[in-house]
């Protein structure tokens, strides 16, 4: 079968340096036990799984501060999604190790709300309701950031402040976000547009939304819980106008769905393991739907292969 490889595709420079921040903090000894991670350090739950096995405690909860409550000694480790910079503070008084993985892209978007803040702003930020980089953004100051998740939120808004800005999660749908922030525009004439998608996310979905036209349908490989891969998903089948589905490894591939087409567009959410994305590929390249002997999508990667070893300093 036919596959087109969508690039790019995979780890983004924010999940590798989290991915190294564990790997280094698994070879660190002296590093204080337990070892909690206030969230899934990226949203795929093969990396999550793998890092379960080597002791580090994922913690489960409606927010990072709830997290945050059931640690009471030990090591916390920041996800690559940030957080509220009133937690570090706060985990700090406690006495815990607090380690930061927190991608540069986030912590910038962070450092551009801070500063129209300090400039008597309000700042409208777009994002996904109830995930974590949302959260930690809005953490700063939750009275003066406004969070919006589509236009009619935008229309719902009362801002009497004439200083505003808009901005933005880094993962969030270049198309989407653009609508957003021109509607929002329209009813503030005086707004200012930050635009902070992050350049990994934009390449991705600008790839999708070209080549996934040339397929008869897209596999975007990653985790349901991760936003850039739903956006991939999205923007195949509303720009590329290219049905898509989205599976987290091999054994999740319906191979019945691969019978009813000839070209397939492979690509994958930025948290989302190379090994695990490689194997799909391989799958499908080798599907042949005369022959069921190709059609077993058992799964034979070794999983701990998902994270980097600990690079030396």
């Amino acid at each position: 079968m036919k596959v087109i490889k969508i690039t790019p595709r995979g780890y983004c420079h924010g999940v590798v340096n989290a991915l190294q921040v564990v790997a280094k903090v698994l070879a660190d000894e002296s590093i204080s036990k337990p070892i909690y991670l206030l969230g899934e350090i990226v949203h795929n739950q093969n990396i999550t799984d793998v890092l379960t096995k080597k002791g580090i405690i994922t913690l489960k909860g409606s927010s990072r501060r709830k997290m945050l409550d059931q640690v009471t000694t030990g090591t916390v480790i920041i996800t690559a999604h940030g957080i509220d910079p009133h937690l570090i503070t706060k985990a700090t008084n406690k006495g815990l190790n607090v380690v930061d993985a927190t991608c540069i892209d986030v912590y910038k978007t962070h450092d551009v709300i801070t500063e129209k803040l300090n400039h008597g702003y309000d700042v409208i930020y777009i994002g996904k309701q109830n995930h974590p980089e949302p959260e930690g953004a809005i953490g700063i100051n939750p009275t003066r950031i406004h969070l919006v998740s589509n236009i009619t939120d935008i229309e719902n808004l009362q801002l009497a402040n004439d200083k505003l800005c808009i901005t933005n999660q880094t993962t969030m749908s270049v198309w989407d976000t653009a609508k957003i922030m021109k509607q929002a525009k329209k009813l503030y004439p005086t707004l200012e547009i930050i635009n902070e998608i992050c350049n990994s996310t934009s390449m991705r979905q600008e790839a999708v939304s070209e080549m996934a036209k040339l397929c008869d349908l897209t596999v975007v490989v990653g985790d349901p819980k991760s936003n850039n891969t739903n956006r991939l998903v999205q923007i195949s089948e509303e720009i590329a106008d290219t049905p898509a589905i989205r599976v987290n490894n091999l054994e999740e591939l319906d191979t019945n769905i691969l019978l009813d087409y000839d070209v397939i567009g492979v690509t994958s959410g930025a948290s989302t393991p190379t090994i695990i994305t490689s194997e799909i590929i391989n799958f499908i390249e080798n599907f042949d739907k005369n022959d069921e002997n190709t059609w077993d999508n058992t799964s034979k990667i070794n999983h701990d292969r998902i994270i980097p070893r600990a690079k030396h300093t």
